[in-house]
């Protein structure tokens, strides 16, 4: 690799451990544990996680660990391992992460993996340890979703994602070119991309600012294959991708970031709503619709993996049920890639978008306190699932409707309409 790429490298560090993160003198820092799709850090990232673990200790962090995957093992796992012994589990990897969390400590979680490394493997038992995966996961979700620690989501590229996204280019400049796109979408190109992200982190935090001055009661989505109306909880709250933890650190939960976003009320969304970027759980989900009826989704089609989506839908009584709306300009930097990522850290950020499952317990006020139950009366979501799913486009208009029932305009042909 080049110097160029050497410099790039460090910076993005840089950005994930002052930014993503915001490390404190004192705190440890835990890269890798599970989390949903994630297992550990790819062996191959080793150049990353020793620039982060470099930065990490010359900002003070106290002691940098790394728990560490190799997908071929997980491949030789379902292509060897008995059937019944999916439900067993290494704990550790998950009872450590939740003693980082409450302490206090920051955990950094890597988004790569090959999506189509179990594409030959029976989608049955895949299924079996997903699901085995959500139920010994949920804690370490729970906290996150409580802000309790400081952490944040990043991305690399590793063998088989390069090879997805650019297969027309020769196997040594796939990961090459990857890496160039992500330096460019998380602004790392920049002459100082710190202060770049903070001036686009106050940006965003100005959007969420307009946004709960107006109070809207519901949001209507306007596209092709869309019409949907989605209501908004009393006390919700429009968040950006800066968060503060109970202890009062401000991070970054993934970068990149180019959403605001909130709560929708759970049994109060009507409309069908066709996707414009596919989703990716078990296998890949092309070309559908969702069609709701008092929160719920009554009805789910799918050019290609229909039977998957239904089988999402059927993960746990959240599951039928949204748990955030956030809005995105068409504009961003990822969508002028114009690349389809297969990843929701990316492609969520170059789209407007919906999430079936778990809530955002810090969109609605004191959400990060209450019980379950107590969400779940002001209309909140709960579910050990949280699906991002894209609907936005340059022809999608979204619209805010005012407790009197007056609509304000808020995005048209993907793109704001107010400036801050």
């Amino acid at each position: 690799m080049t110097s160029d790429f050497e410099r790039n490298l460090e910076k993005y560090a840089e950005v994930i451990v002052k930014i993503g993160l915001n490390l404190q003198p004192g705190q440890r820092l835990l890269i890798g544990p599970p989390l949903i799709d994630i297992h550990g850090v790819p062996i191959e990232l080793t150049p990353l996680i020793r620039e982060i673990t470099k930065k990490a200790y010359q900002i003070g962090a106290r002691f940098v660990d790394v728990m560490w995957e190799d997908d071929q093992l997980r491949l030789i796992r379902f292509q060897h391992a008995p059937h019944d012994s999916f439900k067993e589990f290494p704990n550790w990897r998950t009872d450590e992460a939740s003693k980082i969390a409450l302490t206090g400590d920051a955990i950094l979680w890597i988004a790569s993996w090959n999506s189509e490394l179990l594409d030959s493997q029976d989608p049955e038992l895949i299924t079996k340890f997903i699901d085995e995966c959500l139920l010994k996961y949920k804690l370490l979700l729970d906290l996150r979703h409580k802000n309790v620690m400081n952490h944040t989501i990043v991305a690399a590229p590793i063998v088989g994602w390069a090879d997805k996204l650019f297969p027309d280019l020769s196997q040594n400049e796939r990961t090459k070119k990857l890496w160039d796109v992500i330096f460019e979408i998380c602004r790392v190109k920049q002459e100082d991309p710190i202060s770049v992200w903070r001036y686009h982190i106050n940006q965003l935090r100005s959007r969420c600012n307009f946004l709960n001055q107006k109070h809207y009661k519901a949001l209507k989505f306007v596209g092709p294959g869309t019409d949907l109306t989605t209501s908004l909880p009393k006390g919700h709250i429009w968040r950006s991708g800066g968060f503060k933890t109970q202890s009062g650190i401000e991070y970054v939960g993934n970068i990149p970031t180019e959403e605001v976003f909130t709560i929708p009320h759970k049994d109060k969304t009507e409309g069908v709503v066709t996707a414009t970027k596919p989703l990716f759980t078990e296998s890949m989900i092309e070309d559908f619709s969702l069609t709701f009826s008092k929160g719920q989704v009554i009805k789910a089609t799918a050019k290609k993996g229909e039977k998957d989506l239904k089988n999402l839908l059927k993960k746990d009584n959240g599951a039928r049920y949204l748990g955030e709306v956030a809005l995105v300009p068409h504009s961003s930097p990822i969508s002028k890639t114009g690349m389809i990522f297969y990843r929701a850290l990316f492609d969520e950020n170059a789209s407007c978008h919906l999430a079936l499952g778990q809530c955002l317990r810090m969109c609605i006020v004191e959400g990060e306190k209450m019980s379950d139950d107590e969400l779940l009366a002001l209309g909140g979501n709960v579910s050990n699932i949280h699906s991002d799913f894209m609907i936005g486009s340059d022809k999608m208009n979204v619209d805010g409707i005012l407790d009197d029932g007056t609509t304000e305009s808020i995005m048209r042909n993907g793109e704001w309409v107010f400036n801050v």
